[in-house]
């Protein structure tokens, strides 16, 4: 993982096997508002839609959908969501957490069911449920949740993090104190408030990605910025001391990202086409609703059959579009034209390789097997803006047919 500190902001790059898989990048003018619990206020409702629009303060409404009102039907004895009418009205406050970044002409996603991040554990106020990670082996699943069992306090719900792998109870007993004291001091403010109004503002960005990212898995955390480095490890200290080691201040005479070529790698993920390592390459179209992806040969003629060039052809661009969506953080539905293979075991395995290389990240993905025609299509959670978005701006000749790259450095 590296840190670069910048104007007030930070750009984070997480690498693999040398390679850059996941890339953040904040300004000070520029905040993600995911995480933040705002005390909002009812501005309508729409039936037709199961949808109400809620004035947080922000720019625009947030939009809170039925489902994330988080009031269960207590008449309704299967369970039901109760229509959005019969429990919220124009004028209601009501404690939202927004989910999902204003984008576009969106409004921000929210939600009526909080749930507060920590080091090792998820606090979800009102429920009774208790979660882990699928990310840990099952022994170490079982280990935590027996834990877990025992710390949960009545009336609040936990989920384990995967950066809890190898945590004793008193780290997380620890890291639970400090969720509810957050908490508490949520309530707290609501009750005297007046909406809209912002109530609890999540961590900055280099505090959230150490706190999501940074776990026994990374080898390394290099930081440029010596103030920054002393924060992000007193905070590391707090939470994870046996992880101390692993951070590190840059000392090298080229800039950071530099040094580990990450640059380089940013500047292509913001063009169309991208090569891979035999010579084909793959081209990423964005549109309104969706985002296309073609798979070509391009220079790569192979040596035995056309089906045997096509399907390597097809595993190549199944492991670098895997690494270029959690590059580019795409979002929404996804297709995917790979070249048309004969043999079904091809397409079987290409599947596979995609999958596996997906697992990869840790945003929610759903794949569907490839149709008749070759195509895969798939969806990724969006939450916030990609890489694209951060260093571009639609172009105001063109209306947003088009974009204009800033520069990169």
């Amino acid at each position: 993982m590296l840190v670069h500190g910048q104007d007030g902001g930070a750009q984070i790059a997480v690498l693999e096997d040398g390679k850059i898989v996941e890339h953040y990048v904040t300004h000070p003018e520029d905040r993600t508002l995911v995480g933040n619990v705002y005390l909002g206020r009812v501005q309508n409702v729409l039936p037709g839609m199961e949808a109400s629009f809620v004035d947080i303060g922000e720019a625009r409404n947030g939009v809170l959908y039925a489902g994330e009102v988080g009031i269960p039907g207590d008449d309704v004895g299967d369970g039901e969501v109760p229509r959005i009418e019969s429990v919220l009205e124009p004028g209601q406050p009501i404690l939202v957490q927004v989910t999902k970044d204003p984008m576009r002409s969106k409004g921000a996603r929210l939600s009526a069911l909080v749930s507060l991040a920590g080091r090792h554990l998820v606090l979800v106020p009102g429920a009774a449920s208790i979660g882990v990670s699928r990310r840990l082996g099952e022994r170490e699943r079982e280990r935590l949740r027996d834990i877990v069992s025992g710390l949960r306090p009545d009336g609040h719900g936990l989920i384990v993090r995967t950066a809890a792998e190898g945590a004793g109870r008193t780290d997380l007993e620890r890291d639970l104190a400090r969720l509810l004291k957050t908490w508490d001091g949520i309530k707290a403010r609501a009750a005297s408030a007046t909406p809209p109004a912002l109530i609890h503002e999540e961590a900055r960005l280099e505090l959230r990605v150490i706190r999501d990212l940074f776990n026994r898995e990374i080898s390394r955390c290099v930081i440029d910025d010596p103030e920054l480095e002393a924060t992000l490890r007193a905070y590391v200290r707090q939470t994870t001391p046996d992880l101390d080691h692993r951070l590190e201040l840059y000392r090298g005479d080229l800039p950071i990202f530099e040094e580990f070529r990450v640059v380089e790698e940013v500047r292509k993920s913001l063009e169309r086409k991208v090569w891979l390592p035999s010579g084909g390459h793959i081209v990423i179209d964005r549109t309104e609703a969706m985002t296309v992806i073609d798979v070509n040969t391009g220079r790569y003629v192979g040596r035995s059959t056309l089906e045997d060039t096509v399907f390597a052809t097809n595993k190549e661009a199944a492991v670098e579009i895997a690494r270029q969506l959690r590059l580019r953080d795409i979002g929404g539905i996804i297709v995917i034209d790979f070249i048309d293979m004969e043999e079904q075991a091809n397409r079987d395995e290409l599947l596979r390789v995609f999958r596996d290389e997906l697992r990869k990240d840790r945003t929610r993905t759903q794949v569907f097997d490839i149709s008749p025609l070759g195509i895969v299509q798939m969806t990724r959670k969006n939450v916030s803006a990609g890489i694209v978005e951060a260093f571009s701006d639609p172009c105001p000749t063109c209306e947003g047919r088009g974009i204009l790259i800033h520069e990169v450095d």
